[in-house]
């Protein structure tokens, strides 16, 4: 009985323990939510919002985190410009970055840059398969040497700059359509074509049906034409990828200036349709996958796609309507550079095993040759200068004139010591040839601290001359609050914002992801989602944060870019030659 009473009173006692340091706990972080403090517990109390935070309230909160960071100001410091053009050859990756899909081991071997489409993974690799099957051949030569192929995975826009570049030349490439083959020849590649189609595919416009009815309900049909107009009259959102790099974005880009003048898309008449059409596009993508993403969350009405890659896809089958448009993609294959008898043999022979019944119908297994489809432009009347000027076109057109205001924010924490650090600064001054006139930039850095390098201002060349010098300054140590810079460079997009309200507003963090020190992502998550900032990561070092800086970026549809050391510099020309 003493026994079971003691027992009992201890539990009661352990009891009563609890309940009192629940209080105790509960009463600190009160007071301490409530005492203006300047202690960590008191300024990174939990911050968390809900989804329906508005988009003032949003404002207001990093306006009052910013203040709590306290930023630190670096007397600015200028350093000398170089104002010549980038170097093509110095930008493109090593081309170690893009590993053979197929190698081949014949004694003589033919590389081959085909697009991601046909080399990749299961559906999207006929190419691959049909490399392995002419491998397993055994073919021999003339001279009676051995034959195979080699497959190299390669965007159209990337694999054209290595060709233009000459810093690596395989012995054939096959984009997605013959416009990138046009640009190659316009640049001074040397390349001569061997078939005019591999494959056939088409690019499209994908709608919901919703946006499918409410175009039809007011243009009487759904078309390109009627998809553009819907554009121009602001009654949809459509989204492309960057003609620069994207063969599909490039047919777009092109169609569209047809659409307007189908005798000379370089017309007063083409050029100022296309400047009514880009003034309601959202953005352009940097990649496909961001452009899903934006449909997916609503961003968009209508995006772009290749029907191959479409129809293996249950979710955009389901989803949206597949509207052709343009010339098709019929994956041309070209010869590059000057080749051996042996090595065009092998080119030639590999050709017409694409084309045999076998290669065929595998390519048809795999959602090529789908469509019975008639372009709807005509691009024979062009030369290949035209598609090289229309690139130019868009470039300066893209944004009509629209008032840019970007923060770079650089993570110079002890992590990023060493190789980081230094791509980070080299890919800031290469990236900023890139960035026009019409931008105003500012910079943070933080380690433990942050600071406010440059305070944002018009892309001049004295603001050039203070963004080389600070970028020049940044060196690595210490720990990362990268979350508290983000709340301090949004409080400075938000300020500038105000002043010119009708300025596109746009962050870039540049990191390794691992942020130890200060607000965390999901204590800023809800005024980064209210305030509608579109943060751009860009990750560094074997050890990034991918996955974190990801999420980031998802949560306004922006671009995440996973750098290595040897291809960060040819991602940050393309995605600010996409965004700004």
């Amino acid at each position: 009985m003493n026994s079971n009473k003691s027992i009992k009173t201890i539990s009661v006692i352990i009891l009563v323990l609890f309940v009192a340091v629940i209080c105790i706990v509960s009463l600190t972080l009160s007071i301490s939510k409530n005492d203006g403090g300047d202690n960590d517990s008191d300024r990174y109390d939990d911050v968390r919002h809900e989804a329906s935070m508005t988009k003032e309230e949003a404002e207001a909160e990093f306006e009052r985190m910013a203040a709590e960071v306290e930023p630190s100001y670096p007397e600015p410091v200028k350093s000398s410009v170089d104002l010549s053009q980038a170097e093509l050859a110095n930008e493109v990756p090593s081309i170690e970055e893009y590993p053979l899909s197929v190698e081949g081991g014949g004694e003589v071997d033919i590389e081959i840059f085909a697009t991601s489409e046909k080399s990749g993974k299961d559906k999207d690799g006929w190419i691959n398969d049909v490399a392995e099957l002419f491998n397993d051949e055994h073919y021999m030569t003339k001279s009676g040497r051995s034959m195979s192929v080699s497959i190299r995975p390669m965007a159209s826009g990337l694999g054209a700059d290595y060709i233009i570049s000459k810093v690596h030349l395989p012995a054939a490439y096959t984009p997605s359509n013959e416009l990138f083959g046009a640009i190659t020849l316009a640049q001074g590649g040397e390349i001569e074509l061997v078939t005019d189609t591999l494959v056939k595919n088409t690019a499209g416009i994908l709608v919901s049906g919703d946006i499918e009815s409410k175009i039809k309900s007011k243009y009487d049909e759904v078309s390109m034409q009627t998809v553009i107009r819907a554009t121009e009259d602001n009654v949809i959102a459509m989204g492309y990828t960057n003609p620069l790099s994207s063969a599909t974005g490039l047919n777009f880009l092109v169609s569209t200036l047809y659409s307007y003048d189908a005798k000379n898309i370089l017309s007063d008449e083409a050029v100022k349709g296309f400047r009514d059409f880009q003034l309601n596009v959202p953005y352009v993508a940097y990649t496909t996958l961001q452009m899903r993403e934006s449909a997916k969350s609503g961003s968009l009405d209508g995006m772009v796609m290749e029907y191959q890659s479409y129809i293996n896809d249950e979710e955009l089958k389901e989803n949206y309507s597949f509207i052709p448009f343009g010339i098709e993609h019929n994956n041309p294959l070209y010869s590059v550079g000057k080749l051996t008898d042996d090595e065009k043999e092998v080119l030639e022979a590999f050709a017409d095993y694409c084309k045999s019944e076998q290669a065929q119908s595998i390519a048809e297994d795999y959602g090529f040759n789908q469509m019975n489809y008639t372009p709807e432009v005509d691009i024979s009347g062009l030369t290949n200068r035209d598609i090289s000027d229309a690139q130019a076109l868009w470039k300066e057109n893209k944004d009509l004139g629209k008032e840019i205001i970007a923060v770079f924010v650089a993570d110079v924490s002890g992590s990023m010591d060493g190789e980081p650090i230094m791509q980070l600064k080299q890919s800031l001054v290469n990236g900023a040839k890139y960035i026009g006139d019409n931008v105003q930039v500012g910079i943070v850095s933080y380690s433990d601290e942050v600071f406010i390098n440059l305070p944002i201002a018009k892309f001049d060349l004295n603001q050039r001359a203070y963004f080389q010098g600070a970028v020049e300054s940044l060196m690595a140590s210490g720990g990362t609050a990268s979350y508290d810079a983000v709340a301090v460079a949004a409080d400075m997009l938000i300020k500038a914002k105000q002043e010119q309200p009708d300025a596109k507003i746009m962050l870039f963090l540049l990191s390794d992801g691992q942020a130890n020190i200060g607000y965390d992502l999901e204590e800023i998550r809800g005024c980064v989602d209210a305030s509608n900032i579109p943060v751009y990561t860009i990750a560094y070092g074997e050890g990034a944060d991918t996955e974190e800086l990801s999420d980031l970026s998802s949560i306004n549809e922006a671009a995440a870019i996973n750098a290595s050391s040897d291809d960060v510099i040819y991602k940050i020309k393309s995605l600010f030659n996409s965004e700004m």
